[in-house]
């Protein structure tokens, strides 16, 4: 039996790929920043492509014209968000492909308006046994490291970078950003109940210093979703 995640407007496949979904990617495509003036758009590790379906939604419903590619470095992944894609409401927007981001990187060009990604993050952690959800979970294969060195070299000039990380990176991150001249733009910290720290950043950097928005968003509330929680995913959760 198939297993299918149901969103509002789409509904996410969620078999063959490495990594399903999962709440830091859902909150990554729900919050982070989008324009009517966003052309080109690469969702980078897509998984099932459940962000860069999303996107598509919210892009769609401000009127833009863009393409959305999403590339994955696992086949089947790719495969899936490919299926995916073609039977959301917006296929024309979203392209799949199966490939690593250096193969991507020969031949895509620069000029892109927004990179955004849910990379693996688990530097130094026990790897999973199984070798894909290693690969699509450990920073041996892709880290904000690579994605920040990319995106300096591809993004427009008013092009930005968006990544969900764990909060305890955002120093590391920072100081790594500003050695390839991206500075932060906005920072989302995540915490799930207002008695605990952040878990969780939703982090945009972009090529021109400016004042950083910092906001904090509590999942929970009284044992229930927060407001605020809610009104962030409202137009995607069924």
């Amino acid at each position: 039996m198939s297993s299918v995640f149901r969103f509002k407007r789409f509904e996410v496949r969620n078999e063959r790929s490495s990594m399903k979904v999962n709440t830091d990617g859902v909150l990554l495509g729900a919050a982070m920043g989008l324009d009517v003036s966003d052309r080109r758009l690469l969702d980078v590790g897509t998984g099932t492509g459940t962000i860069a379906m999303m996107a598509a939604q919210r892009l769609h419903d401000l009127g833009a014209e863009c393409v959305i590619d999403a590339i994955d470095i696992d086949q089947a992944s790719a495969e899936e968000a490919a299926e995916n894609f073609s039977a959301s409401p917006w296929p024309d927007m979203l392209r799949a492909s199966h490939i690593s981001l250096d193969g991507f990187a020969a031949a895509c060009g620069d000029g892109f308006d927004l990179i955004f990604s849910n990379p693996p993050y688990f530097d130094g952690s026990l790897k999973n046994p199984d070798a894909r959800k290693s690969t699509a979970r450990h920073s041996l294969s892709l880290s904000y490291r690579e994605l920040i060195a990319f995106a300096a070299d591809r993004l427009a000039p008013a092009g930005r970078l968006a990544m969900v990380l764990p909060s305890d990176c955002e120093q590391a991150m920072l100081r790594h950003a500003r050695m390839f001249s991206l500075f932060p733009i906005r920072i989302l910290r995540v915490r799930t109940v207002e008695r605990k720290v952040p878990i969780r950043i939703i982090v945009e950097l972009g090529r021109e210093r400016s004042d950083c928005r910092e906001e904090l968003l509590t999942i929970h509330e009284k044992e229930r979703y927060s407001e605020e929680y809610l009104s962030l995913t409202g137009d995607f959760y069924l």
